[in-house]
């Protein structure tokens, strides 16, 4: 076994003492260090943690009888100040090396309260998030949004032990120690520069023909998935200064955030390195069509075009001219501030495995009218480069990348 490892547990003792201490012996039998972090907010505890509740509370700002108060008056006042404090606390740790891993146990309050705490962690730490909440689809993007957490699911409340939670609570400890026991850590070393690529299914030929080429140019390439949480992650690192240059093939995400898709990662697609001036190649993928399965309204709504069924929750729909334009202006008036060199590549024989001649979501004349709006609305129209092919190939990708490389040297 690896040598010891701190373990903070997140939990509000006033409500499950009992299931926690089980917790605590579960880590310490296993040779680790387990920390245990109370924010309790509505009852003073029945023992105290390790990191007592009343210390939260003041890091945050209040006392814990102010909390108490407020947590029946204004609870969110109170949550936000355990939150605050609780990190604080974290973060301290860490600092010193005391903390390895973090593990949080508990429903509703404790799961808004631990995920929180483990969102301003590192990337590469081990975080879990044990909770009968894990599965809930109005609050899970709440709870993990683009960061590594891991989400248990217990089914069961953690109320009160019984043999099915003791069960669950077993397999969650079990998890988080081997994370810590394995993990590499939070210290990543690339001994090449960093590139983001975009992907999804429909641009994934260029992708991963890509990577390759990239490797061959001195670049370690980081494929981020184009789905809404991976594009909107790939946003966050760019600011976060983790890579060096981004080949966005896939900015589709342009079109969902418009017209409301299942793929939408937010209204600032783009802006990240816009604003922070990294190399950008950018191509058309996924601005063709309009991620609508499982939503019968918007299936409805679009039932005059082509529809692209790949199963029961993924419903793919052709998007418009109009739509195309729409999105160009945008695009167009994000690229006018951009910082740093960018070339925009629009492969004139397709954007995506759909898009091709003989297939249904195939519509030249739509894609036309996105090209000519983008050099309208551009400053720079000459950084439009239009080009024979079709995005799904791997010549493309040797263009785009041949592009990616001159802009790199252009930016030295």
């Amino acid at each position: 076994m690896n040598s010891k490892k701190g373990i903070v547990i997140v939990c509000n003792l006033d409500t499950r003492g009992e299931d926690i201490v089980f917790v605590k012996q579960l880590i310490a039998d296993r040779g680790h260090q387990p920390i245990l972090l109370d924010f309790s907010m509505e009852e003073p505890p029945p023992f105290p943690g390790d990191i007592r509740t009343e210390d939260v509370a003041a890091r945050g700002g209040l006392t814990i009888d102010v909390v108490r108060e407020k947590y029946r008056s204004d609870r969110d006042t109170a949550t936000n100040n355990q939150i605050m404090g609780a990190a604080a606390i974290v973060q301290d740790l860490l600092a010193e090396g005391k903390v390895h891993g973090i593990i949080g146990i508990g429903g509703g309050t404790a799961t808004l309260v631990a995920t929180s705490i483990m969102k301003q962690l590192p990337f590469g730490m081990p975080k879990l998030m044990a909770s009968p909440m894990a599965a809930h689809p109005a609050y899970i993007d709440k709870y993990v949004g683009t960061r590594d957490i891991t989400m248990h699911h217990t089914v069961l409340d953690i109320v009160k032990m019984n043999p099915l939670l003791r069960a669950q609570i077993i397999n969650a400890v079990g998890a988080i120690c081997g994370m810590v026991e394995m993990t590499q850590g939070t210290n990543i070393v690339f001994d090449k520069p960093c590139v983001a690529i975009s992907s999804f299914g429909f641009g994934e030929m260029a992708v991963q023909s890509a990577l390759a080429m990239l490797e061959e140019a001195g670049f370690t390439a980081i494929v981020c998935h184009a789905q809404g949480k991976g594009d909107k992650a790939m946003e966050e690192m760019i600011r976060d200064g983790a890579f060096h240059g981004v080949l966005d093939i896939c900015i589709g995400g342009i079109m969902e955030h418009l017209f409301k898709g299942n793929r939408d990662p937010g209204p600032d697609r783009l802006m990240a390195a816009v604003e922070t001036g990294i190399p950008m190649v950018l191509a058309p993928c996924g601005l063709d069509i309009l991620s609508y399965g499982g939503r019968a309204d918007m299936l409805e709504r679009t039932k005059d075009r082509v529809q692209y069924v790949q199963d029961a929750l993924r419903v793919q729909v052709r998007t418009t001219a109009e739509e195309l334009r729409q999105a160009a202006d945008v695009i167009a008036e994000r690229l006018n501030r951009a910082k740093g060199p960018w070339t925009f590549l629009v492969p004139l024989k397709g954007w995506s495995s759909l898009d091709k001649e003989g297939r249904p979501i195939y519509d030249p004349v739509a894609d036309a009218a996105f090209v000519a709006r983008l050099k309208e609305k551009l400053d720079d129209p000459t950084r439009v480069k239009e080009l024979p092919l079709h995005l799904y190939t791997p010549e493309f990708a040797r263009a785009a990348v041949d592009e990616f490389v001159r802009l790199q040297q252009q930016k030295k």
